[in-house]
């Protein structure tokens, strides 16, 4: 599942392609992704100039001249081809599903083999209030963004304080901090040194300030966060994780000795180092 790394990746490949430019055709190759499209989908977007690319959380945004918002959601298998209109590339493959001809001449297709992406349209009032997945959880709802400058050891010990969840579950929440999924959420804690297992209410005091654990992670978050967008490809396909589907591996924090094991939190996969992580 593409998290935010992977979002942030396809936004800066999409911004200068898209940016500046008027959509002047959009193709439709089925009705449906992981819902139908909405009504008039086509037709409230060709002729619109792209005025931002932006993401929110695991969300791209394309702002358009209208002042409709084109929200994208990947999905588990969703991407983008970037091509010129004369490149001569073949024809769309089974799994384009959506083509928008541009008039800088850049054609930019979506491809998603197991149509769990979704694509919306919504208007300025609900921009900011729904979100791709069509339930209660909207934009709106998300938390901060880990690495926006409000993103801090106080935000986080806040959202944290009084929970006996664990650790890594509240991490999980979308309005805890926006963007993070599982691969990097445990990668996180382990550069940081905290157990997946641990209360949520550790990090923080009774009066809901940050203790040292709570800095450390927030510092961890946002470095692990920032090392898989600059080398986005290579860790996304397993190349680099510190302990991400490596159970029964040794650990690989100097000095530490430890072995890498796999539990499951509320259905999800967690890989942690039980004797460096604490």
């Amino acid at each position: 599942m593409p998290e935010l790394p992977e979002v942030e990746a396809e936004r800066r490949r999409l911004e200068p392609a898209m940016r500046g430019a008027s959509i002047t055709r959009v193709l439709l190759r089925r009705k449906d992704l992981r819902r139908p499209f909405p009504p008039g989908f086509a037709s409230r977007i060709e002729g619109r100039r792209v005025r931002a690319v932006e993401r929110r959380g695991k969300y791209l945004l394309v702002r358009l001249s209208s002042g409709d918002t084109l929200l994208m959601h990947l999905g588990m298998s969703g991407s983008f081809h970037i091509a010129r209109a004369k490149s001569g590339r073949d024809a769309p493959g089974k799994h384009d599903h959506v083509i928008f001809e541009l008039s800088n001449g850049a054609v930019v297709t979506f491809n998603d083999p197991r149509r769990f992406g979704v694509m919306d349209l919504i208007g300025p009032p609900r921009a900011a209030s729904r979100g791709a997945d069509g339930g209660d959880r909207g934009l709106e709802a998300l938390g901060p963004e880990p690495l926006a400058a409000a993103f801090d050891a106080a935000a986080l010990a806040a959202a944290c304080a009084g929970k006996r969840a664990a650790l890594k579950v509240t991490l999980l929440d979308q309005r805890t901090v926006a963007g993070l999924g599982n691969i990097y959420t445990s990668e996180a804690l382990h550069r940081a040194g905290l157990s997946p297992r641990r209360r949520s209410s550790t990090i923080a005091t009774a009066g809901g300030r940050p203790r040292t654990s709570a800095a450390r992670l927030t510092a961890a978050i946002k470095a692990t966060l920032n090392d898989a967008i600059a080398r986005r490809e290579r860790a996304y396909r397993g190349g680099r994780f510190r302990v991400y589907e490596r159970d029964g591996e040794p650990c690989r924090r100097r000095g530490c000795g430890g072995t890498i094991r796999r539990i499951t939190q509320a259905g999800r996969s967690t890989f942690y180092c039980p004797r460096c992580q604490l």
